[in-house]
């Protein structure tokens, strides 16, 4: 059994972050899903919630290493 985790910059600040590739907030950038650090979506939900807005969900392992076992596989 192992564990799997992704190191990226945030698609917001750009600064390095590890994450759960499963879990993590992303967005998409010219049809491609990029990460969200947990800095960027605390601060983008404070702005959210002071707009009236709801905040976005974080699930709690968005920011943990995931089990391999929850990777997808593909097949060639």
């Amino acid at each position: 059994m192992g564990y799997a985790t992704c190191i990226s910059p945030c698609a917001c600040c750009g600064r390095a972050f590890s994450y759960n590739p499963i879990a993590v907030p992303s967005i998409r950038v010219r049809g491609v899903k990029q990460p969200i650090c947990e800095d960027c979506m605390t601060t983008a939900n404070v702005q959210r919630v002071a707009a009236g807005l709801a905040p976005l969900p974080i699930r709690p392992d968005a920011y943990e290493a995931c089990d391999e076992a929850e990777l997808p596989i593909y097949d060639d």
